[in-house]
């Protein structure tokens, strides 16, 4: 065990990724550095309870743990996230080596709470209680350099779909103070970063709640794009009915704005989106994409799609084929339903057979395949920037490695966020780097593409 180190294992959403990262940041400014997972003395696990048996895939985790550090007492585990503000205290007595549950807001003291504890190795720390407000996070910058940031706006939402369990584990809608999120805009910027991603639950229902300071998600997401240095912005995830006529002129309207929109559809049935409790029906929705596409027609859509929601018919299912083909999604995230504690849906009868849900989705993964397919075919021939990342996994050209026509591949994403490959000259640093290029392949999830001579 290397003292003062740290593991972090992470399941779900950007905002679980985000928060993970800012954990580690933390950390580091402490003193502590990463180690690998059976050389750790301290290990966070960072969960989500969206997707199917969250508290499953904690107890494996757990059980890996034990297994790579040989069950040593000396190991600090902390669990948090969703399933840690779900479970609770509960924890504690799935194993001897969690000492810390830090739920939603329990977070932001995390990092205090860990050093406390290896201090007092009898103590253990339950932070299971919502704050009043947003609870704000001590600075804790990313790595320097690195091209992409993601910044939290709000966390929590009031809606109370059916199905979901987010109310329950990330609490109600609390948004972030205007001037916090600037700050940590500016300083992202600073550090090298020249795409941001603005994160929460229902990002555009920002400032609606009475934790607000007035700041509308418009507002906001004019004074980020005006920053110095930014070239990209973009936002995750909006909820359809909350998003206004000037959200959807913002497309036009601000240049830095990528032309990619995460649209939750959930259902193309307006029976079961009713049943969702999702506030808008399949005629509205179209009527969103229809003005979203007149404000910028080049906009790309991907959505989140739930298959065998309680009393789902054939002929519901079908409607939702018929919206994905109406929408054209070039992506999406689509999986069965499945009960979550406190969900209202948890209650509802005429739940869907398993094989019946899981015959279902396969049909619709097999059309977004297609729609996806065609959409990347469609972008060969055309010119488009790329924000490179890293070095491509793909294997470099052959030949020449050594001398000065020497390439390998990189990876970056175009505006509408999608993986590009690209064969650039050896020995440099390209992260971060803008380049023009024009997309010569498409892949079955990614594209190819062929530098361009620099503009200007």
């Amino acid at each position: 065990m290397q003292p003062r180190s740290y593991h972090i294992i992470t399941f779900g959403c950007q905002m679980n990724v985000h928060d993970s990262g800012w954990l580690g940041a933390a950390l580091e400014t402490r003193g502590f550095a990463t180690a690998p997972l059976e050389d750790a003395q301290v290990v966070i696990i960072n969960t989500c309870s969206v997707r199917e048996k969250p508290e499953q895939k904690v107890m494996s985790a757990l059980g890996r743990v034990r297994q790579a550090t040989g069950d040593d007492a000396r190991v600090l585990v902390a669990v948090t996230g969703c399933v840690a503000q779900q479970l609770g205290s509960a924890l504690f007595e799935r194993s001897p080596q969690v000492r810390l549950v830090a739920g939603s807001d329990g977070i932001a003291q995390a990092p205090q709470a860990i050093e406390r504890l290896l201090r007092e190795p009898e103590t253990r720390l339950a932070l299971c209680a919502f704050t009043p407000g947003f609870p704000e996070r001590e600075p804790a910058p990313g790595r320097l350099g690195a091209p992409s940031a993601l910044v939290t706006i709000m966390q929590g939402c009031d809606n109370f779909c059916a199905y979901c369990i987010v109310p329950f584990t990330r609490g109600r809608q609390k948004s972030r103070a205007a001037g916090a999120i600037l700050e940590e805009c500016r300083l992202c910027i600073a550090r090298g970063a020249r795409e941001i991603t603005l994160l929460g639950q229902n990002v555009n229902a920002y400032g609606q709640d009475k934790t607000g300071d007035g700041t509308s998600f418009f507002r906001l997401l004019e004074r980020v794009a005006a920053l110095p240095g930014l070239e990209r912005l973009r936002y995750v995830t909006p909820h359809p009915k909350d998003m206004g006529a000037d959200d959807v002129a913002a497309f036009a309207t601000l240049p830095a704005l990528c032309p990619r929109l995460h649209l939750p559809l959930q259902s193309g049935s307006d029976a079961v989106l009713a049943r969702m409790r999702r506030r808008y029906d399949s005629a509205a929705f179209l009527r969103l994409v229809r003005d979203l596409r007149a404000a910028r027609p080049d906009l790309a859509l991907s959505t989140d799609l739930i298959v065998g929601f309680p009393g789902e018919t054939e002929a519901d299912f079908q409607a939702t084929l018929e919206m994905m083909e109406a929408c054209g999604f070039m992506s999406s995230f689509s999986f069965c339903y499945s009960d979550r504690p406190g969900a209202a849906a948890t209650r509802f009868p005429d739940k869907v057979a398993p094989h019946v849900q899981h015959e279902r989705l396969e049909r619709l993964q097999a059309l977004q395949d297609r729609l996806g397919q065609r959409w990347l075919d469609a972008r060969v021939g055309q010119s488009t920037t790329l924000l490179l990342e890293a070095k491509s996994r793909r294997q470099g050209e052959p030949g020449g490695a050594e001398g000065p026509d020497a390439r390998e591949d990189w990876q970056g994403r175009d505006p509408y966020g999608v993986p590009v490959h690209v064969s650039l000259p050896a020995h440099a640093d390209h992260a971060g780097s803008l380049i023009p290029v024009r997309i010569i392949e498409s892949r079955r999830h990614s594209l190819v593409a062929q530098a361009l001579p620099p503009q200007g």
